[in-house]
């Protein structure tokens, strides 16, 4: 009997796998995450795309700012004012030159003098010769605005005219009346310390008046 039937072979049994189908299944959901994802990529762009074409630039502000500059930088006229009249009211509104205050010789003392005005000289160098403050000097001489050489002439205020007498050298007058010797040739146009007899000296004040 076991001669007659031969004896069966070890059949290798036959393991069923489920993994095939599993991976299979994650690799379709892996597409269709990734075309969801992609599809909602592209709507979000093509929607931000329509909203910047579709915004409207407001040119309003821009167009009032610019008609505001223009209008702040060149003014119309009004119907009855032309710019030359405007350009007239602005030379009157400028502040009128400051008057010179006018001083009288007597406020100052000592004795008054005639200057003619040389060719170099002004009303401060003049002032400076006597010993004088600028503004004095223009005070003295109010209706003088401008000095001329050789048609302006000038009141001056001085201590005093000295007549040199015998002994007179310059240094002996300038003590006498308390002034420097530099002063005194000073208001004299001396170069020289030198004097003749029988000539007027100007003596300066020894302060500024």
């Amino acid at each position: 009997m076991e001669e007659g039937f031969p004896k069966k072979r070890n059949v290798r049994p036959v393991e069923k796998s489920n993994l095939p189908l599993i991976t299979l299944f994650v690799l379709v959901l892996l597409v269709l995450a990734m075309l969801y994802v992609g599809y909602e990529y592209i709507s979000d762009s093509s929607s931000n795309s329509e909203e910047l074409t579709s915004t409207v630039v407001d040119t309003t502000s821009l167009d009032d700012s610019r008609e505001t500059e223009t209008i702040i930088e060149a003014p119309l006229p009004t119907e009855n004012e032309t710019p030359k009249e405007k350009k007239t009211e602005e030379k009157k509104s400028e502040p009128a030159k400051k008057e010179v205050a006018s001083v009288s010789a007597a406020s100052i003392g000592g004795e008054q003098i005639t200057h003619e005005v040389k060719s170099g000289e002004t009303f401060s160098s003049i002032a400076s010769r006597y010993n004088l403050k600028t503004e004095t000097l223009k005070g003295l001489n109010s209706s003088i605005s401008d000095v001329k050489a050789g048609t302006t002439r000038l009141k001056v205020q001085v201590k005093a005219i000295h007549t040199v007498g015998a002994g007179d050298v310059l240094r002996v007058v300038a003590e006498k009346y308390g002034v420097t010797k530099s002063a005194l040739m000073k208001a004299n146009g001396k170069t020289r310390d030198f004097s003749e007899r029988g000539e007027k000296l100007i003596i300066p004040f020894p302060d500024k008046k």
